[in-house]
């Protein structure tokens, strides 16, 4: 791998603060976003990125708290992705207009898959992230590849196999995937190793690996496992790791990092 491997700070959203859950769920207080993102974009925090998740647009079926989004943006000067209720081309605009660097897609994707080149094509691959929230699935109506694609917020299976939908949004225009584990997610035992190993092997894009990071030794793994860019957020939030300590330990695991 000779392009530097990305660290990245992941906002969750929820009414105008930060939140951190396990699997999606018992959502806590974790601080106020514009706070944050200031944090992150001191020049000793190491972040590459920064991701903006308005985590309860899509299962609220409302828009992007805006405004929230254009403070933080005002606050940052490193890339900064928003996702969260974009349902549209338009939804994309102004997210732009607002500061975003990157948009991310999930619910509305998977409705009508045609938004994906819908915003490619008027903005280009480089500004839409597919997020895909996904979650091990079992039994006999399970999807070949075991993972399933989820939708608002996580709370709505979809039967959807995630391996596939993944390829298929690559193909589709998307420029990127951020690849949420719902079953890693806030267990800070790891990341899911194997779903990364499967979307890679489904597509060449770049990949964000997301959901389980507990400490700095969780990252080389995911790397090794396929992922471009590995996303973390509570344990940054509340400084149990440090993003100079996740280098560190990329960088000794033989990884280039900014």
């Amino acid at each position: 791998m000779s392009v530097a491997v990305r660290v990245i700070p992941c906002l969750d959203v929820d009414e105008g603060r930060v939140v951190k859950g396990v699997n999606f769920a018992q959502l806590r207080d974790a601080g106020d976003p514009v706070e944050l993102a200031g944090r992150y974009d001191a020049g000793t925090s190491g972040a590459d990125e920064l991701t903006f998740l308005d985590v309860t647009a899509s299962s609220g079926e409302r828009e992007t708290t805006y405004e929230v989004v254009r403070r933080t943006a005002e606050q940052v000067f490193i890339p900064l992705t928003v996702g969260g209720g974009v349902r549209t081309v338009s939804d994309v605009d102004r997210l732009l207009r607002a500061g975003a660097d990157k948009v991310g897609v999930n619910t509305a994707a998977v409705a009508r898959p045609e938004l994906i080149g819908e915003i490619a094509h008027r903005f280009g691959s480089q500004v839409l992230v597919l997020s895909a929230d996904v979650r091990r699935s079992v039994g006999g109506d399970a999807p070949a590849s075991g993972f399933e694609v989820t939708t608002h917020g996580g709370k709505r299976g979809t039967g959807i196999d995630a391996v596939a939908w993944v390829q298929r949004a690559a193909e589709l225009g998307a420029g990127e995937i951020l690849l949420n584990s719902m079953d890693a997610d806030g267990t800070k035992e790891g990341f899911d190793l194997e779903l990364i190993r499967a979307a890679r092997r489904a597509t060449g894009i770049p990949l964000i690996a997301s959901g389980g990071a507990g400490k700095a030794a969780d990252f080389p793994p995911a790397v090794a496992a396929g992922a471009d860019a590995v996303l973390a957020a509570s344990v940054l939030h509340f400084q149990e790791v440090t993003i100079p300590d996740i280098k560190a330990h990329l960088s000794d695991a033989g990884y280039p990092v900014r």
